[in-house]
C-alpha cells in the first residue's frame, strides 16, 4: 500500500540519523481500544486497567506491532463494542508499560499523543483495527486565543482554590502548559462534566472554538459550585443550630430535674403525670404499661413526633375515672316527679323506668343496666334518657351512632396511627368524669357496615355485662371496667338491630301521641318553651283549645310533636313581627284562635279530603306499623278482562306482603265461587289488580292479610265496606286471623284518620288492656278469629 506523503505521516529512513518527533512516526493504521466512561485527551499520561479478553488481545497486538494504540469512546455502553459503536474521533497513544495483574487482567500505562479520525475499518473483531487520519489543531486569531487562555487559567484558579479535589500538581501543570489547545484539553479532562460534552471538545479541531466551549463549561461548574456551597452552608448552619439547641435543652433538662420545675417555675409534665399516676395506685398489667409509657416520656425529645402521642395517652389515663364510684343515692319519689315534670303521658314508660330504678336501688348493683327505647321520631326518647340521668343524679353523655360505619368510633384507633383517638365510650367517661354515668346511644337501628368494620358488633362487647368489666379500647389498650355505666339506647324500629344487641337490653316501647296528648304537651311544655325562644313573655300569647286541636288535626298529624312545635314556632315568629311593627306593641297580650291559623300557617296540610275513605267497591282501610309510628293504608282493587287472568300487585310490596296478597286472593276466589257470586271461568278471563297508594314507599309484613281479603271480596261482590271501618290481622290459608304487633300505634293512627270501628285478631284483645283509655276512647274494637267474621262485620 502506498504511503501518503504529508507532514503528518512523513517517513524518514532510519539510517539518516535524524531524531524525529513522535507525531511524525505515528502509523497509518491503529489497533482500537474501546473505553467507557469518558474520553482521554492528548498530552496525558494515564494508567488503564483492562480485564476484558478482547481488549487484552487488542493491547497485545498493539505491543507486537509498534506500541501505538487508538483509544475511542463507546457510544452506547449497553451494546457490544464494535467499530459502529465507537465515536469517530479518538486519541492515539503509545503503550509505555504493561503489568500483569494477579486476577488475570492487565494494567497498561499510556501516553496520549494526538487526535485521530477513523477512516475505514480493517478488522471489526478483536483485535479491532482501522485506517486513521491524524488531526492537527487549527490555529485562529492569536490575540483572541491569548485572551481566552488567560480567561481559562483565571477561571480555573478560582475553581481549584475552592475545590479540594484539585491538587497542587494539577494547578502547576495547568500553568506550565505552553499550547492553548492543550490547556483546553487539560481543563476539559479534569472538569466534572458529561462524557458527551467531553467528546464534543475532543472532536473540536479549531482551538478558539474549543477554548470557548471549555469556558462555557467552566462557568457552569462555577455556578454549580456556588449552589453547592450555599446548600452546604445552610446545612452546616442548621446542624450547628440543632446541636446548640440540643446541648441547651440537655442543660435545661438537668437544671429542671434538679429543681423539679419547668422554665416558668411550674411542675414539669413528667412530674405531674407521675404524681397523678402514683395517686391512682394501679396494679398488674395497667401499672406496667402506664409506667413503661411514663419512662419513655421522661427521656423523649419534646420535638419528636412520638412525644405528643405519648403525652396525649398519659393525659387520657390520668383523666379517666379509675376509682370505684360512690354508692347510688336517689329518691324514687323524686325520680318520678322529675319524669312527670319533663314528660306528659308516657305512663307505661315512666312506670317501667321507676321500676327499673327501684330494683337497682334495692340490689345496690349497677351492673348490666341497659334500656332500649323504641318508638317513632319526635316522641321524646332522647329527652327520656336525659330525664333518667337527672332522676338518678348522674352525669349524662349522649352520642349518636346513626350512619356510623367505622368500628373505631366505638373502640378507638390504634395509637400507631397519626391522629389516633379513643372511642366514644372512653371519650364519654373522660368527659363525664364518673365511672357510672348515664350514656345515651342514639339511633342504634341506623348503624351501617363498611370496610372499616361493623360498629354494631363492636358495640356488643361494650354492652355485654359479662365482657364489659374489662373493656379494651384500641387506643387505651388497657382493661377498663365500664359495667357501672347505665346505657340507654334509642331506635325507631327493632327490625335492623342485630338480635344479640336486642337480647342484651330491656326493651321499652314508646308509642306515638294522640291529638289530646299533643294538646296537653303543647300547653305544658311546647308553648312556654317556644315563647321564651322567640322573646315573648310567659302568658303573653294565649292559644284556644280549638286552635291547638286544629293544629294537631290539620297541620301536624305525625306520631311525635316535632311538626307541632314547628307550627307553634312559625306562629310565634309572625306574632313577634306584628308586635314590633306596631308602636309600643311589645307588651300587648295576644290570642290565637282556630280561624287565625290560616293567616299564620297557610292552608292546612291535612284536611277532610286527606282522610282515607273506602267509598267504592274494591276498597278497604288497613292499619300498619312503621318506624315512623302507626299508619293507615287504603287498599284498592280493580278487575279487567284478559287472556290469562291472575293477580297483579303494585305499590312497593315486600316479599312477605306479596305472599299475604296471594293467600288473600286465593281465599277470596274460593269464597265468591262457593257463594255463587262468580264462577271459576270468570277468573280465567279477568285479571285482578291490587294497589296500595303511596307507591314510592316500601311496605312489608303480613298484618294486611284480612284487609286484602276484604278488598277482593268487596270488588268481586260489588259491595262497599262500612264507613270509618279499618282492620288489621294476618290471614292464614284456611281463613284463620292471626295476631299482629303494634296495636297501640295502629290505634293512634286510626284515631287520627277518624276511624270509629277496628277489626282486630282476638289474640290481640289482651293488648287493649295495656292501651290507655284516652287512646281507645271513641273507637269500637271487634275481635275476630276467622275471616268469615271479618266479612260479616265489614259489610
Amino acid at each position: 500500500m502506498a504511503k501518503k506523503k504529508n507532514t503528518e505521516n512523513k517517513t524518514v529512513p532510519p539510517e539518516s540519523g535524524q531524531i524525529l518527533p513522535i507525531e511524525q512516526i505515528l502509523p497509518p493504521s491503529l489497533n482500537l481500544l474501546p473505553i467507557q466512561g469518558r474520553p482521554i485527551f492528548p498530552g496525558i499520561f494515564s494508567p488503564l486497567q483492562i480485564s476484558n479478553e478482547d481488549d487484552q488481545k487488542t493491547v497485545e497486538a498493539a505491543i507486537k506491532a509498534d506500541g501505538f494504540i487508538g483509544i475511542a469512546l463507546v457510544k452506547d455502553d449497553k451494546e457490544k463494542a464494535s467499530l459502529k459503536n465507537l465515536c469517530s474521533v479518538g486519541t492515539a497513544a503509545r503503550i509505555i508499560k504493561k503489568i500483569n495483574l494477579p486476577d488475570g487482567g492487565i494494567n497498561v500505562f499510556i501516553s496520549t499523543i494526538k487526535r485521530f479520525k477513523i477512516r475505514s475499518a480493517l478488522h471489526d473483531k478483536a483485535p479491532m483495527a482501522a485506517m486513521v487520519e491524524y488531526l492537527d489543531d487549527e490555529e485562529d486569531n492569536t490575540f483572541q486565543v491569548k485572551a481566552l487562555t488567560r480567561a481559562l487559567i483565571s477561571e480555573m484558579k478560582e475553581i481549584s482554590e475552592n475545590n479540594p479535589m484539585f491538587s497542587e500538581e494539577m494547578r502547576l501543570n495547568m500553568v506550565n502548559i505552553d499550547h492553548p489547545g492543550k490547556i483546553a484539553d487539560f481543563i476539559a479532562s479534569i472538569l466534572n462534566i458529561e462524557k458527551n460534552d467531553q467528546q464534543k471538545i475532543l472532536e473540536t479541531i479549531n482551538v478558539r472554538q474549543r477554548m470557548e466551549q471549555v469556558l462555557v463549561l467552566i462557568k457552569k461548574e462555577q455556578e454549580l459550585l456556588r449552589v453547592q456551597k450555599k446548600i452546604q452552608r445552610e446545612i452546616n448552619e442548621r446542624v450547628e443550630k440543632n446541636q446548640r439547641d440540643y446541648f441547651l435543652r440537655e442543660e435545661l433538662k438537668s437544671i429542671q430535674e434538679e429543681l423539679g420545675t419547668d422554665a416558668e417555675g411550674t411542675a414539669t409534665d413528667y412530674k405531674k403525670f407521675k404524681e397523678k399516676i402514683d395517686g391512682l395506685k394501679f396494679e398488674g398489667e395497667i401499672k406496667e404499661s402506664v409506667e413503661s409509657e411514663l419512662s419513655k416520656f421522661q427521656v423523649m425529645d419534646p420535638n419528636s413526633p412520638e412525644y405528643i402521642g405519648t403525652r396525649n395517652f398519659l393525659e387520657l389515663v390520668c383523666a379517666l375515672p379509675w376509682k370505684e364510684s360512690a354508692p347510688e343515692e336517689y329518691d324514687l319519689a323524686k325520680a318520678k316527679k322529675i319524669l312527670d315534670g319533663d314528660h306528659y303521658g308516657l305512663d307505661d314508660v315512666k312506670k317501667r323506668v321507676v321500676e327499673f330504678l327501684a330494683v337497682r336501688k334495692l340490689r345496690k348493683d349497677n351492673k348490666g343496666s341497659i334500656l332500649l327505647l323504641v318508638g317513632p321520631p319526635g316522641v321524646g326518647k332522647t329527652s327520656v334518657g336525659r330525664s333518667v340521668a337527672r332522676a338518678m343524679n348522674k352525669p349524662f353523655y349522649r352520642f349518636s351512632v346513626g350512619g356510623m360505619r367505622d368500628e373505631a368510633e366505638i373502640k378507638g384507633h390504634r395509637r400507631t396511627y397519626i391522629g389516633a383517638m379513643p372511642g366514644k365510650i372512653i371519650q364519654g367517661l373522660k368527659i363525664a368524669k364518673s365511672r357510672s354515668p348515664v350514656f345515651l346511644i342514639d339511633e342504634v337501628d341506623k348503624m351501617g357496615q363498611s370496610a372499616q368494620g361493623d360498629p354494631a358488633s363492636a358495640l356488643l362487647e361494650a354492652l355485654d355485662p359479662e365482657q364489659n368489666v374489662s373493656f379494651r379500647d384500641n387506643y387505651l389498650d388497657l382493661p377498663f371496667d365500664i359495667s357501672d355505666v347505665f346505657f340507654i339506647l334509642t331506635a325507631n324500629t327493632l327490625d335492623s338491630i342485630p338480635a344479640p344487641l336486642i337480647d342484651r337490653a330491656e326493651i321499652i316501647q314508646i308509642p306515638g301521641y294522640i291529638d289530646q296528648e299533643k294538646i296537653e304537651i303543647a300547653r305544658h311544655y311546647l308553648i312556654p318553651k317556644n315563647l321564651e325562644k322567640n322573646g315573648l313573655k310567659k302568658g303573653q300569647v294565649k292559644y284556644s283549645g280549638k286552635a291547638l286541636l286544629r293544629i294537631a288535626e290539620e297541620y301536624a298529624r305525625e306520631s311525635g310533636v316535632r311538626d307541632y312545635e314547628k307550627a307553634l314556632d312559625k306562629i310565634n315568629r309572625k306574632l313577634v313581627t306584628e308586635l314590633l311593627s306596631k308602636e309600643n306593641g311589645g307588651d300587648k297580650k295576644l290570642s290565637v284562635d282556630a280561624v287565625d291559623l290560616d293567616k299564620y300557617l297557610g292552608k292546612p296540610v291535612f284536611d277532610e279530603s286527606s282522610i282515607k275513605k273506602a267509598s267504592k267497591p274494591g276498597m278497604a282501610i288497613g292499619l300498619a306499623w312503621t318506624s315512623m309510628g302507626g299508619d293507615t293504608l287504603l287498599l284498592e282493587a280493580v278487575s279487567f278482562p284478559s287472556k290469562n287472568g291472575g293477580l297483579q300487585l303494585t305499590g312497593q310490596m315486600g316479599d312477605v306482603m306479596k305472599e299475604s296478597a296471594q293467600i288473600a286472593f286465593n281465599w277470596a276466589r274460593r269464597h265468591v265461587i262457593s257463594k255463587g257470586i262468580k264462577d271459576a271461568k270468570w277468573f280465567d278471563e279477568n285479571t285482578v289488580h291490587l294497589h296500595i297508594p303511596e307507591g314510592a314507599t316500601p311496605k312489608d309484613g303480613p298484618s294486611a292479610g284480612i284487609t286484602m281479603a276484604t278488598t277482593f271480596v268487596s270488588l268481586l261482590s260489588g259491595k262497599t265496606i262500612k264507613p270509618r271501618l279499618a282492620m288489621t290481622g294476618e290471614l292464614s290459608l284456611t281463613g284463620q286471623v292471626l295476631p299482629i304487633g303494634g296495636l297501640r300505634e295502629k290505634t293512634v293512627a286510626a284515631k287520627r284518620n277518624k276511624i270509629k270501628t277496628i277489626l282486630i285478631p282476638k289474640q290481640n284483645a289482651r293488648d287493649l288492656e295495656e292501651t290507655p283509655e284516652r287512646v281507645k276512647a271513641g273507637i269500637k274494637f271487634i275481635p275476630v278469629t276467622d275471616v268469615e267474621e271479618v266479612m260479616a262485620a265489614a259489610f
